[in-house]
């Protein structure tokens, strides 16, 4: 699992079948200080109904998104699993 902030949607009228219902988010994978972490953005699956600027916690499992799913029928890497209201840590650097 990894923290990622949402940057966009995507909106697509033709998809896989087994996506159809179903949101797909543009998002980037953060550091615990809400900086953005490398260059690569991921389009994710969402069931938990984020936005744009919204923290989110993200699994990038394929086995771990098909339970969650409850089936092996959709081509999903990657789903949104829980929005973060709030995140305390200790700065490893103190």
């Amino acid at each position: 699992m990894v923290l990622a902030k949402v940057k966009g949607n995507v909106v697509s009228t033709h998809k896989n079948e087994n996506l159809n219902g179903n949101k797909l988010m543009i998002v980037h994978q953060i550091d615990l200080d809400g900086n953005f972490m490398g260059q690569q953005d991921v389009v994710a699956i969402d069931l938990i109904d984020s936005g744009i600027g919204d923290t989110v916690l993200l699994v990038q499992e394929g086995d771990a998104v098909q339970q969650i799913l409850g089936h092996k029928k959709a081509p999903v890497h990657s789903i949104i699993v829980a929005i973060v209201d709030k995140l305390d840590h200790i700065n490893s650097k103190e």
